[in-house]
């Protein structure tokens, strides 16, 4: 996977298209991440002891990794992401702009 936590990423298709935020949440195995502030759902809750009221929350749901594309910090413009190795470390790189992601 080339998103990792805290990346800003822009939604590029589906429901949400054109959406930016930032990346709450990974998970790998199923190829999905939790973008702040996208494909919000309504979620049912019980009242606990923490919510005494229950009632219907806003929360984010997973959204295919696919789907959104990782923002250039150097351009501020959605980019492809490719991997390089320089002085011996795996880094992400930027395939517009050729330069170092983290």
């Amino acid at each position: 996977m080339f998103l990792k936590t805290g990346d800003k990423v822009r939604v590029i298709t589906g429901k949400d298209k054109g959406k930016e935020g930032t990346i709450k949440k990974t998970f790998a195995k199923e190829n999905r991440v939790i973008v702040e502030g996208v494909n919000m759902i309504k979620k049912h809750q019980k009242p606990t002891s923490i919510n005494p009221n229950g009632g219907i929350v806003d929360t984010e749901a997973p959204i295919q990794a696919s789907n959104v594309m990782l923002i250039d910090p150097s351009t501020n413009e959605p980019t492809r992401v490719g991997f390089q190795v320089v002085d011996g470390k795996k880094v992400r790189i930027a395939k517009k702009s050729g330069k170092q992601i983290d």
